[in-house]
């Protein structure tokens, strides 16, 4: 038990000596996580509408080969960045520009670090939002060309819409994912969470109390983010049930349409169902 306490007196007092450092590396692990994932979706959004262009042995043979080509680089974009490890792309981009360049161009630490992580997450969205594309029954694409509606149309008003909301989940995980390995871009000077803990154990050496604070804050954001997560998905999924926009009386005899909206809204349906029943009793 005196471990323990002695424990929890060194993880006050490292608290109150550098909770300014520890907040400010939880700001800047924040700030790269949720702008790098934002990015990544951008990025994997593009690939994986270009990777599911479809195309048959009718079309262009210009048209073909620019989209084959498109697919090779993508993969070859997703493999490279989903096969190595994320510090070692940050010392890649960080020390292969002055290398190659004789030290006369150099990107910045920042810069750095957001197109690494941002990068990172683009292969491994292309993947989800492909998967995710391909996951939407074919009728969907099939009944939308029936009505007239090019390729382009049917991504933007039948297919994303319906991709987007299926992979909510995992955007929220990879924005889990990057709070945590953001940590390594220590590696290259950001200063984020896990640099400020290097940072204070360097000064006081005070790992281990220091460490648990750490892990505290780590677990506290992907925690929270997870809470987040849970309940924009709810709002995503909106009501469990609705009425159907219909004035047929019938269709409502089978008992299984229920509403939990705007009870004036129903008000007004259910007037409007007793006026055509009515209508329909005296025609009779």
């Amino acid at each position: 038990m005196n471990k323990f306490t002695a424990l929890y007196a060194d993880m006050i007092k490292t608290w109150e000596g550098h909770s300014a450092q520890y907040l400010n590396g939880v700001v800047s692990t924040l700030s790269l996580a949720f702008v790098a994932t934002v990015i990544g979706c951008i990025i994997g959004l593009v690939c994986g509408i270009l990777q599911t262009i479809p195309y048959s042995k009718k079309d262009n043979p210009f048209k073909k080969a620019v989209l084959w080509l498109i697919r090779i680089i993508i993969r070859i974009y997703v493999e490279v960045f989903r096969g190595t490890p994320m510090v070692l792309q940050a010392m890649f981009v960080y020390f292969a520009i002055p290398y190659f360049t004789n030290n006369t161009v150099r990107l910045d630490v920042i810069p750095t670090a957001y197109l690494v992580v941002s990068i990172n997450t683009g292969a491994y969205m292309a993947e989800t939002v492909r998967g995710g594309i391909l996951s939407i029954d074919p009728g969907q694409t099939e009944g939308a060309k029936a009505i007239g509606m090019n390729h382009l149309q049917t991504m933007l008003y039948v297919i994303l819409p319906q991709t987007i909301k299926n992979i909510i989940p995992q955007i929220g995980n990879n924005f889990i994912i990057n709070i945590k390995d953001t940590s390594v871009m220590f590696i290259i000077g950001y200063t984020e969470l896990f640099a400020a803990h290097k940072a204070i154990v360097g000064a006081k050496y005070v790992y281990f109390p220091s460490s648990v604070i750490t892990m505290i804050l780590y677990l506290a954001l992907t925690v929270i983010a997870s809470i987040i997560l849970r309940w924009w998905e709810d709002l995503m999924d909106g009501p469990d049930n609705f009425d159907v926009a219909t004035t047929d009386t019938l269709a409502l005899t089978s008992g299984t349409y229920n509403y939990r909206g705007d009870k004036k809204k129903k008000k007004r349906e259910k007037q409007q169902i007793d006026a055509n029943t009515e209508r329909e009793e005296k025609n009779e």
